[in-house]
């Protein structure tokens, strides 16, 4: 009679395979700043803060309306850029009409710290409108 037998890499491979599965049906879809949405004014630091742990996969939703001011979603590229508002090498992830309806959708893939800001007016520097995540994996 054959036996079933697995050697320690399969083993291996099979957990690995289970845990990534798992943390894919677990995601959460997060609207960023909650019943606030993406606004001037409101304290997104603190929000992010608040609101932590995040983890991979996870979805993160920008509303905000076509309004005036605009606001927009920039994801920055070091702390320097976040800490000054510079988004001289910042990257254009939503410009002032791509939010609306069901808002700018937003995946943290990777295990790094995401800058997030709006790029219009006074919205990073007097308006609140920045938040750094660090999504972690799940266990």
């Amino acid at each position: 009679m054959a036996s079933i037998g697995f050697n320690a890499q399969q083993i291996i491979l099979l957990v690995a395979l289970g845990a990534s599965l798992l943390t894919v049906t677990r995601a959460a879809t997060v609207i960023v700043g909650g019943p606030e949405n993406w606004r001037y004014g409101y304290n997104y630091t603190e929000w992010a803060a608040n609101t932590a742990p995040f983890y991979f996969h996870d979805t993160l939703v920008f509303k905000y309306e076509n309004s005036t001011p605009p606001h927009s979603v920039y994801l920055l590229p070091n702390l320097w850029s976040y800490s000054t508002c510079d988004f001289s090498k910042a990257k254009l992830l939503a410009n002032p009409t791509q939010v609306e309806g069901d808002g700018f959708k937003f995946v943290l893939n990777q295990w790094r710290v995401f800058y997030f800001a709006s790029g219009e007016a006074n919205d990073c520097k007097e308006g609140l409108m920045k938040m750094a995540i660090v999504p972690w994996p799940r266990f």
